[in-house]
């Protein structure tokens, strides 16, 4: 007994060895899964035993991002309070996180469930496009907000003549014009260049920094031009959040009551939340030179402003708006008082016109219920 213990007591750094070795027997495994013009996207790799619990984590990350973002969406197109330019903003920027999640999502799920973790070239570059026109077009959306939110906060007298429909559609169509030349112009960039060296990408998506560590080809000019984008596209919105911002605190410091200083605050709590995690952790990867990229770093923040934070917008915006969870609630309402209709219909042909009776009036009740709510 003695001796046994000792053998597996004595010798940690046998284990370790043993343990580094299942590792890159592991990833070796998954370098035999790609050809010449496949990328190797590593991800999570290194850590098998923890596939099944990330796995489930961001499975129920997506589900829940999904379910929440379409919710407002519905909510919003469903209620007439909410045909507002505010809430116009937000339908787009609902959308955007749910196109988003399904660019990067279902793809780390399939390499986690199957374990081959190649993707094509042209997948890559296709996934690299729509991660950086997204996160773009995020970007240039919360600008929007922002302004929309000093123009009512500000100028309320002049509110509905400058942000009229005409205007909304146009800056909303200004952001994904923008967005997309600018996302293709680094995209088309890409495949001048060669990788010589290793396939794998240390990421679990196809990102721009992660790419350009691999490429052997000389990238100064892109990086200058990346750099330049970077700032048209994330300093110039940031600017105009942080000079909307400016001015909505000093109106908020001359309202002279608290209750009223809190109520004009209430209105862009939510969007600020929003704005400072976003750009956190965007800044935290994107402005810093490619020598210094650090891939656990970037995975790390990648995952907070791909995933939480697309998770955590429906419920910062619902939970904290008020004509929100009234919107949610009538719409929920609604699909209970059309089930009901549904079923007392049902119920009439199939068991006689008691039970019709008797679903119609539970249907009817619903029904009266939410009209005295939307009054």
């Amino acid at each position: 007994m003695s001796s046994w213990g000792d053998k597996g007591a004595g010798n940690p750094t046998s284990m370790v060895t043993v343990s580094g070795t299942e590792v890159g027997q592991h990833l070796q495994e998954i370098s035999n899964q790609t050809s010449v013009s496949d990328f190797l996207l590593l991800g999570f790799s290194a850590h098998p035993e923890r596939q099944p619990l990330l796995f489930g984590l961001f499975l129920g990350m997506c589900l829940v991002t999904m379910l929440g973002n379409l919710l407002i969406i519905m909510a919003i197109g469903s209620d007439q309070h909410l045909h507002t330019p505010m809430y116009f903003f937000l339908a787009n920027l609902s959308f955007v996180e749910t196109c988003f999640t399904c660019t990067i999502v279902p793809k780390v799920l399939a390499n986690i469930l199957t374990q081959r973790h190649a993707i094509s070239h042209t997948g890559c570059l296709v996934q690299m496009y729509f991660f950086m026109a997204l996160t773009l077009l995020d970007d240039f959306l919360l600008a929007v907000m922002a302004y929309d939110r000093y123009v009512a906060i500000c100028l309320p007298l002049h509110y509905t003549t400058i942000m009229c429909p005409q205007r909304c559609l146009l800056l909303v169509a200004a952001s994904w014009l923008c967005s997309h030349l600018l996302a293709s112009s680094l995209t088309l960039l890409m495949p001048q260049f060669s990788f010589c060296a290793s396939h794998a990408i240390p990421h679990f998506f196809c990102d721009l920094l992660p790419l350009l560590k691999l490429a052997c080809s000389d990238t100064q000019i892109f990086q200058v031009m990346m750099f330049a984008e970077a700032a048209l596209s994330g300093v110039v919105p940031l600017t105009c959040v942080l000079v909307s911002y400016a001015h909505i605190i000093h109106t908020i410091l001359r309202v002279p009551s608290a209750g009223g200083k809190h109520k004009v605050f209430s209105t862009c709590g939510s969007h600020l939340s929003v704005v400072t995690l976003f750009y956190g952790t965007l800044f935290l990867v994107y402005f810093q030179p490619s020598s210094t990229y650090s891939a656990e770093i970037g995975m790390v923040a990648s995952v907070v402003y791909t995933m939480v934070t697309a998770m955590l917008n429906p419920f910062i915006y619902s939970l904290r708006n008020r004509d929100m969870k009234g919107a949610l609630w009538r719409l929920f309402l609604k699909k209970i008082c059309a089930l009901s209709s549904l079923q007392g219909a049902s119920l009439a042909r199939k068991s006689g016109s008691f039970a019709g009776y008797l679903a119609a009036l539970e249907a009817d009740t619903i029904a009266t219920m939410f009209m005295w709510l939307q009054l």
